[in-house]
C-alpha cells in the first residue's frame, strides 16, 4: 500500500471535523439582553451605562474602530463642535456645559481635552478620543461585524431581535440599541440630478476649482463648509435651496449655519460674484444645452462657454420631458431665453449635492422597521417620547438618528446633547426590565431651594437638552423627591416611565427655554434685565412650572405653541442673565423663595437656633426651617455681635416675621421702590 494514503485520508478527516465546526460556528446564534449597533458616540456612551450596570450586552460595529463617520466626514476635517477647554471653574459638571465633544463616564479625566486643545477641534482627533474612551472603560465591542438584516421574533410572551450580519451569523437580543447616525447621503431626485456630484465624493483640493463656476444644492453646514473651502480659487460660488439662510446664532439650533463656516455671507452681501438662492429642487432641471438649435446664438457657442457646462433651467420649461434626456435641451428650454436676468443664466463648471444624511432603513426588514418621522421630511425614525421606535416594541434609537424628538429645537442631534438622552434612556431601560427606578434625590422641602439653584448654577443636561430635558421636583410635604433629566414630552407617562408616583401636593418642573419673541439679536433691546419682567427674557433661562396633578396627553397635546409643556397653575422665569449665572440676591433667589413658598404653601426662610428658639416659645407652628432643623436638634449658634449683625444688615428676619402669611418687610420695601407687585416676577395670567 502506498505509505502517502493514510496521510491523505488523516487530512481528509480532520478537514471533515474542520468543515463540520465551521458550519456550527456559521449557523450558530449568539444571545444577548442588550445590542448596541454602532460605536460612534452615542453606542458608546450606552456601552459605558450598560456596562456600569453590569448588563449583559455587545457593541456591534462594521468597521475596523470606533467612530468610523468621522474618518471621513466632515470632508473638511474641522469639527464646529467646541472644544472650550478654560472656562475658569474646576467644576466638572459646569464644565460640559461648554465641552460639545466629551462623553459621560465616571472618570473626571477621560475627556476631549486630552485629544486636542482647539476650540474647533480636527476631525481625525475624534477616532482617538472614541478609541481611548473604549479602552479604559473596558467597553464590549466587536468590530468588523457587517449586520445587513434586522428582523423581529414574537413569542407568546416577549419579543427578541435577530441581526444577521455578513458572516451569516446571527445575533439575537431582547432590547436593540441602534446608534447608526446617519451616513447614507441624502438626495433629490430631479431631471439631471445623474450630472450632480456628492459631498460625499468631491475632491477637497481648492486647486481643482480654480477659476470654475460652482452651484452648489444646499444651505447646511455641509454647503458652507465646501464652499468656505473653495471660495479662495472658485471665480463664482452659487448655493440654492428651498429655504433661506437659518444662522445658528439667530435661531439658538446649533445645527444650524454656525458663523464659523459662514465667510460666503460676506462676499455675497458685498458683492463679490457668490450668492445665494431660493428655489425647490425638485423643480429644477440640470441640462448640459445642444450646440445646435438655438434661435439666439444661430448654433454658435456663448463666448466663455467651456464644452460640458450645466445650465440650470426649470421643469415647466422642458417640452416633450418624458422624450428627453437630461443632456438634451435647446436655448428655448432655459429661463434666461424667456426671463433675461434670469439669475442662475449663466453655465456651471460643476454642481455639487450638499443637503446632508439620513437614516439607513435598508437593514430592516417590515417586521423590525420604524416608520418615518414627519420631521426632516421622513430622512429619521419616528420615536416615543422615550426613544423606542413606534410600533417597533424594545428597538430604541440613540443618537443623531433619534434627533426626530427634538428636530430643530434642541441639541439632541449632537454629541453634547445626545449623551444625555443616551442617559434618560438606559434609566428608561433600567426600570422596565430591572424594576430599577429612576434616580432621585430626597430632600427636605427647607433645601429645596438650594438645590435648585445648585442645578440651575451648574447641571449640564437640561442646560444643553433645553426645552426637552428637565428636572421633575415631586413635592411630599414636609420633603420632595428631585428626579433629575427627564424627557418631558414623556411627562403624561412619568409613573410608569421612572416608577414614582405623584403625590397630592402636585410637582414642580424645572426647564431651561429660551424666549418665543423674533427680536434683532444684535440690538440694544436683545435682552431683559428686570426680574419683574423675567416673563419676557429672550435668551435661555429657568422657567418652573407648578402643577396639582400630572398633565395629561391631551393636555400636552393642547399646549400653546412652543412651549414645552402645558399651562400650568403657576409658572415662575428666573431672569435671563448675562453671565448665565443664576445667583443674585434680589433678582433671583428672592423671587425663586416667593413662588416656592406659594407652590409648598410655607415659609421657606432659614434662621439661626435662638430666632427658632423663640418662634417655638410663642407660636403654635414654627417655620418649616425650624420644625426640621432647632426641633430635631439641629441648628446655627452664633454669638451676640453675629446677631446683632444680622438684625442690623437685616439678614435675619425678627419674630414678628415668622408668620408665613406675612411679607419679608425689607423686601417689600424693595418692591415698594421698584414700583412691583409681590408677585415675584411672577406671570400667573394668561
Amino acid at each position: 500500500m502506498d505509505s502517502s494514503l493514510p496521510r491523505f485520508i488523516f487530512f481528509i478527516l480532520i478537514g471533515l471535523v474542520k468543515c463540520s465546526v465551521d458550519d456550527q460556528h456559521h449557523n450558530s446564534t449568539r444571545h444577548y439582553d442588550y445590542c448596541v449597533l454602532g460605536a460612534g458616540p452615542a453606542g458608546l456612551q450606552m456601552g459605558h451605562f450598560l456596562s456600569k450596570a453590569k448588563r449583559d450586552y455587545i457593541i456591534l460595529e462594521r468597521n475596523s474602530g470606533p467612530g468610523s463617520f468621522f474618518n471621513k466626514y466632515p470632508r473638511h476635517r474641522k469639527l464646529i463642535s467646541i472644544n472650550k477647554i478654560y472656562t475658569g471653574r474646576q467644576n466638572r459638571e459646569f464644565n460640559l456645559r461648554h465641552d460639545w465633544n466629551s462623553l459621560l463616564s465616571d472618570k473626571p479625566d477621560l475627556l476631549f481635552k486630552r485629544v486636542s486643545s482647539e476650540f474647533y477641534p480636527p476631525a481625525d482627533t475624534f477616532p482617538l478620543y472614541l478609541s481611548m474612551y473604549v479602552k479604559e472603560l473596558g467597553l464590549r465591542v466587536q468590530y468588523g461585524v457587517d449586520i445587513g438584516r434586522i428582523r423581529a421574533m414574537q413569542s407568546a410572551t416577549s419579543r427578541s431581535y435577530i441581526l444577521t450580519d455578513q458572516h451569516g451569523m446571527d445575533y439575537k437580543c431582547s432590547v436593540l440599541l441602534v446608534a447608526t447616525g446617519l451616513w447614507v447621503p441624502q438626495e433629490v431626485e430631479f431631471v439631471g440630478s445623474d450630472l450632480v456630484e456628492g459631498y460625499e465624493s468631491i475632491s477637497t483640493n481648492p486647486e481643482d476649482y480654480k477659476n470654475q463656476f460652482v452651484l452648489i444644492l444646499g444651505k447646511g453646514n455641509s454647503a458652507f463648509e465646501t464652499a468656505q473651502n473653495i471660495l479662495g480659487r472658485a471665480s463664482h460660488v452659487h448655493m440654492v435651496s428651498r429655504s433661506p439662510v437659518r444662522l445658528a446664532w439667530q435661531t439658538h439650533y446649533v445645527g444650524d449655519l454656525r458663523a464659523v463656516n459662514n465667510e460666503l455671507i460676506d462676499t455675497y452681501q458685498l458683492k463679490s460674484l457668490d450668492g445665494l438662492l431660493e428655489a425647490q429642487l425638485e423643480k429644477i432641471v440640470i441640462v448640459k444645452r445642444k450646440e445646435k438649435g438655438s434661435r439666439r446664438s444661430g448654433g454658435k457657442k456663448h463666448r466663455n462657454e467651456k464644452k460640458g457646462q450645466l445650465y440650470v433651467t426649470l421643469n415647466k420649461y422642458i417640452q416633450n420631458e418624458k422624450e428627453k434626456n437630461s443632456s438634451d435641451v435647446t436655448a428655448e428650454e432655459l429661463p434666461g431665453y424667456h426671463i433675461d436676468n434670469f439669475s442662475m443664466r449663466k453655465p456651471y463648471d460643476r454642481v455639487i449635492r450638499c443637503l446632508g444624511f439620513r437614516f439607513n432603513y435598508s437593514i430592516f426588514d417590515s417586521s423590525a422597521c420604524p416608520p418615518n418621522s414627519a420631521n426632516a421630511r421622513g430622512r429619521l425614525p419616528a420615536l416615543s417620547p422615550w426613544y423606542e421606535g413606534e410600533d417597533t416594541p424594545g428597538l430604541f434609537v440613540l443618537g443623531t438618528a433619534a434627533h426626530s424628538r427634538d428636530y430643530r429645537s434642541s441639541a439632541g442631534g449632537f454629541i453634547h446633547g445626545f449623551r444625555y438622552t443616551v442617559r434618560a434612556v438606559h434609566r428608561v431601560l433600567e426600570h422596565r426590565y430591572h424594576s430599577n427606578r429612576w434616580p432621585s434625590t430626597k430632600l427636605l422641602t427647607t433645601q429645596l431651594q438650594s438645590w435648585i439653584l445648585k442645578r440651575i448654577g451648574e447641571a449640564s443636561g437640561p442646560y444643553q437638552m433645553f426645552e426637552i430635558l428637565g428636572d421633575i421636583i415631586l413635592l411630599r410635604g414636609s420633603h420632595c423627591e428631585y428626579v433629575e433629566e427627564f424627557p418631558l414630552q414623556a411627562l403624561p407617562q412619568f409613573s410608569s416611565v421612572s416608577g414614582h408616583e405623584v403625590s397630592k401636593h402636585g410637582l414642580i418642573i424645572l426647564v431651561m427655554q429660551y424666549g418665543k419673541k423674533k427680536i434683532d439679536y444684535l440690538g440694544r433691546g436683545r435682552a431683559v434685565t428686570d426680574w419683574t419682567k423675567a416673563w419676557k427674557s429672550n435668551f435661555l433661562h429657568p422657567v418652573l412650572y407648578y402643577y396639582e396633578t400630572l398633565p395629561t396627553e391631551e393636555e400636552m397635546k393642547l399646549r400653546p405653541r412652543g412651549w414645552p409643556l402645558p399651562r400650568p397653575k403657576a409658572i415662575h422665569h428666573m431672569v435671563e442673565d448675562f453671565l448665565a449665572e443664576w445667583e443674585s440676591p434680589i433678582s433671583h433667589i428672592q423671587p425663586l423663595r416667593r413662588f416656592l413658598e406659594h407652590c409648598v404653601q410655607t415659609d421657606l426662610r432659614a434662621f439661626y437656633a435662638e430666632s427658632c428658639f423663640r418662634f417655638s416659645l410663642i407660636h403654635r407652628k414654627p417655620p418649616l426651617f425650624c420644625r426640621q432643623g432647632y426641633l430635631k436638634q439641629q441648628g446655627v449658634t452664633h454669638n451676640s455681635l453675629l446677631r446683632q449683625y444680622s438684625l442690623g444688615t437685616g439678614l435675619m428676619p425678627t419674630e414678628q416675621d415668622a408668620d408665613p402669611s406675612e411679607t419679608d418687610n425689607a423686601f417689600s420695601k424693595y418692591l415698594a421702590q421698584a414700583e412691583a407687585s409681590m408677585s415675584s416676577g411672577l406671570k400667573l395670567d394668561f
